[in-house]
């Protein structure tokens, strides 16, 4: 009786060391909808008292088929749109971008200076470290809610995604 209670103590004792490390590896921040595999979803941490934020992912198409992003939705803030940054007359602005085509055999990266999720009215503030969830519908393969991890605020910083065409390819 004893040594199984050694056994069980030291079985417990590997659960709680290990099992911190495998939630990081579930949340390795990978999710499928159809063909379309969501790769590691994150925002930037909201400085003061800032009202909007983005999230930022790459959508990659596994499918012989293109698709797009039609919308995103979540209860993060009080309106989720997809948005892009378009260079007029000198000037960056960013602007409502439509659905987002996500190529055959390829993909779209929503980058800082490309598209990405714009989250306007925050009905908190993004904090480094916490996770919050979001919604993405796609045309042809359907929706999928997705974890979206907050990093620092400078995160991404120099990442214009200007030499990506606006963040589409094909592979």
């Amino acid at each position: 009786m004893i040594r199984f209670a050694q056994t069980a103590a030291r079985v417990l004792t590997v659960a709680i060391v290990t099992l911190p490390l495998l939630g990081g590896l579930a949340c390795a921040s990978e999710y499928k909808a159809g063909e379309i595999e969501v790769e590691h979803p994150w925002a930037r941490a909201t400085p003061g008292r800032a009202k909007n934020g983005a999230a930022f992912m790459k959508l990659e198409n596994h499918g012989g088929t293109d698709d797009r992003l039609m919308a995103a939705s979540g209860d993060v803030a009080n309106r989720v749109e997809l948005h892009t940054h378009l260079h007029e007359n000198g000037v960056m602005k960013m602007r409502p971008s439509g659905p987002i085509p996500v190529p055959a055999h390829g993909h779209a990266m929503l980058q800082p200076g490309s598209f990405h999720v714009m989250m306007i009215g925050l009905k908190a503030p993004l904090v480094e470290g916490e996770m919050f969830p979001l919604t993405l519908t796609f045309e042809k393969s359907g929706s999928v809610t997705i974890n979206v991890m907050v990093k620092s605020v400078g995160a991404g910083a120099g990442n214009t995604g200007m030499k990506h065409g606006h963040g589409m390819k094909k592979n």
